[in-house]
């Protein structure tokens, strides 16, 4: 087996070390000039009186000892230019990691410390190497935790519990394997170490290149506050790229910061975080002396000053990519994709390294069904991409409808396109050509669908986030209304913040239950609902995703709601030429025998669209019980069951 291991920055150590050598050398000489035990071999092991008389005279002046720190052009010395070591310290430092390049000094320190078993440099033993006064504050501070040696994790003080002098050094393996020419990261970092993506271009160029200049000018500690997932993390990898530093992108816990920051110090790096907690990263990092080490934290989160005890970091507003710029696309899919990519990915806010994922993941989805890559294949990656925690509090639909599957009058259907188009396309509108309506109001879609029950609200929701390759997420109002004051609107807030960082369609079915009229004050209930209803309506205007709300009574809904509404769709109930169509469309896969009588059925029975399938559903299990076709009786008798179930009378004909 056959070892390919460079020795060039060894054999270089190697030659310090031998400098290193003679001044051991001269230090044991001059020790052992009149020291009485210098012969005994079981010298360190006991002190006899002797011994005793000679540590008691004045101890003389030590010879002129060769410098260590200049002259030399090894990795230690290039370490030391890069963090401004003083030469005190880099002779302490490889005074310290002597014995673990070259184990002569072993027994040669285990002389010099007067005990055999203690083969480490001691921090009388450094001092006395270098030539400085043991009793000399300024040479012993070098020691302190604060000191570079230690604050840069170079150098280890131990034995706390012995005297000053007497504390061991050592030197981190991690150190010790970068000056070899090891630049394996540290063990200690093994699984939360990723590489940046540089993926697509950032949304703002010009941003970028003055966060890369500041990089560039010198270490960087900035804050970027990002308003949708992964736009942070882009523009922070793009403008590293830009300045020419590489990046560790760390996701593990803040426990490690101090061996991150050791692992940046030692490859040159800068560190890229992305977190939805910053709050202990940063005080970790304020406590890592992480002065000299470019560090860039992205995060939705507001800066919270009481996370750094000392220095803020510089925070910045990420621009927000308002829309899937095409050309980023472009460039992570291979050739012409066949099919209009414009439209398609016009929904989805990706970026960086989420956008590179969803296509990777659209190729692996074509390749698997062996077929060109579809629109199709692209929507269902881009989605993969967008999950998020709504599921917590939300119901996720993945869209299976499309327009064929609504009967509805033109109107609406005209209305549900617009709103269908109005998502496309509102980035264009309310960003580029500057039509919000400012105000911190955010860029959000919102549509009102009103009309009885069963009447397509719900599955027209669905289909306009098929239409836009999103999923579904109807609110869960359990998981919303609660009866403690206060607490309600802690849980819209949570769903409003991941529908914010989502592409996807939010629904809030029976809104009415949290978007109802506001009352008169007369006691402590109404006052609290209807504070309840001002934070939604704060809430709504700075929303940026896609919400739809569902009422079977428009007129339960407050008119401060519909006024900020940028569509209300009526659902008419269905006339009889809508309830052929239904009752035809509910029949469309079911085995039904050739002479089924539909048209009696639409003018006699008034029935929503949701009751149609229902009795459709009722007459298919009847016939699925006989192993026979669904007939007219059958869906006669689910007919007659939609009406009872409502209290109605069964029309006299049909009785």
């Amino acid at each position: 087996m056959t070892l390919d291991v460079s020795v060039e920055p060894a054999a270089a150590l190697l030659t310090r070390l031998s400098a290193l050598r003679d001044r051991v050398a001269a230090l044991v000489a001059h020790r052992s000039a009149d020291d009485p035990t210098a012969d005994d071999p079981l010298r360190g092991l006991y002190l006899s009186e002797e011994a005793v008389r000679h540590l008691l005279r004045p101890e003389p002046e030590p010879a002129e000892l060769p410098d260590l720190a200049d002259g030399f052009d090894d990795p230690l010395a290039a370490l030391a230019a890069r963090l401004r070591l003083a030469p005190l310290d880099t002779t302490l430092l490889l005074i310290a990691l002597a014995p673990d390049l070259d184990r002569t000094f072993e027994q040669l320190y285990g002389y010099l410390n007067d005990d055999v078993g203690r083969r480490r440099a001691t921090v009388g033993l450094a001092l006395d190497l270098y030539g400085a006064p043991t009793h000399l504050a300024a040479a012993r501070a070098r020691f302190h935790p604060t000191a570079p040696l230690a604050a840069l994790g170079l150098l280890t003080v131990e034995e706390p519990e012995r005297p000053f002098l007497s504390r061991s050094l050592r030197v981190p393996d991690r150190v010790l394997a970068h000056l070899l020419g090891d630049d394996a990261p540290d063990a200690a970092l093994t699984g939360h170490l990723r590489e940046p993506s540089y993926g697509n271009e950032p949304a703002d160029p010009e941003f970028v290149r003055r966060v890369a200049a500041r990089i560039a000018a010198g270490p960087l500690f900035a804050y970027l506050r990002e308003r949708r997932e992964g736009e942070g993390l882009g523009c922070a990898a793009a403008a590293l790229r830009l300045a020419g530093r590489a990046a560790l992108h760390w996701t593990g816990p803040e426990e490690r910061i101090p061996e991150l920051l050791r692992e940046a110090r030692l490859s040159g790096r800068a560190i890229l975080f992305d977190t939805d907690q910053p709050g202990p990263l940063l005080r970790a990092l304020s406590a890592g002396s992480a002065a000299d080490v470019s560090v860039l934290v992205t995060s939705a989160r507001p800066y919270d000053p009481q996370w750094c005890d000392h220095r803020d970091p510089l925070v910045l507003e990420v621009p927000s990519r308002r829309a899937a710029a095409l050309d980023a696309w472009a460039a992570v899919l291979p050739g012409d994709p066949g099919f209009d990519l414009a439209a398609t990915v016009a929904p989805y806010h990706l970026g960086g390294e989420r956008l590179t994922r969803a296509a990777r993941a659209a190729q692996d989805l074509a390749a698997f069904d062996g077929t060109p890559l579809t629109a199709a294949h692209l929507r269902l990656g881009a989605r993969q991409q967008s999950a998020s925690g709504l599921e917590q509090h939300a119901r996720r639909i993945r869209p299976a409808v499309d327009w064929r599957d609504l009967v509805l009058p033109d109107r609406p259907l005209t209305e549900l396109r617009e709103l269908a188009l109005r998502a496309r396309h509102r980035d264009r509108v309310l960003g580029d050509w500057r039509l919000s309506a400012g105000g911190g109001r955010g860029r959000g879609v919102l549509g009102l669908f009103a009309g009885e029950s069963g009447t397509g609200k719900t599955l027209s929701a669905e289909v306009v986030a098929a239409e836009l390759g999103l999923d579904l997420y109807v609110v869960q109002l359990s998981s919303v209304v609660d009866k403690y004051v206060g607490e309600t609107e802690k849980n819209l807030e949570r769903i409003f913040t991941e529908a914010d960082r989502t592409d996807a369609v939010l629904l809030f079915d029976e809104a009415d239950a949290v978007f109802g009229k506001r009352s008169e004050v007369k006691d402590a209930h109404d006052r609290y609902a209807n504070l309840e209803s001002a934070y939604l309506l704060q809430r709504l205007e700075a929303f940026d995703g896609i919400a739809l709300l569902t009422t079977n009574l428009r007129a339960n809904i407050d008119e401060a709601f519909t006024r900020r509404l940028d569509l209300v769709i009526d659902f008419p109930f269905p006339d009889e030429e809508q309830r052929l169509a239904l009752w035809r469309h509910g029949l469309a896969h079911v085995p039904s025998d050739e002479g089924v009588e539909l048209r009696p059925l639409a003018a006699e029975f008034e029935l929503a669209g949701g009751s149609i399938r229902s009795a459709v559903v009722t007459a298919a299990y009847l016939a699925a019980g006989r192993d026979e076709r669904v007939g007219t009786a059958d869906l006669l008798e689910g007919a007659r069951r939609e009406y009872r179930k409502a209290g109605r009378l069964v029309p006299g004909t049909w009785g």
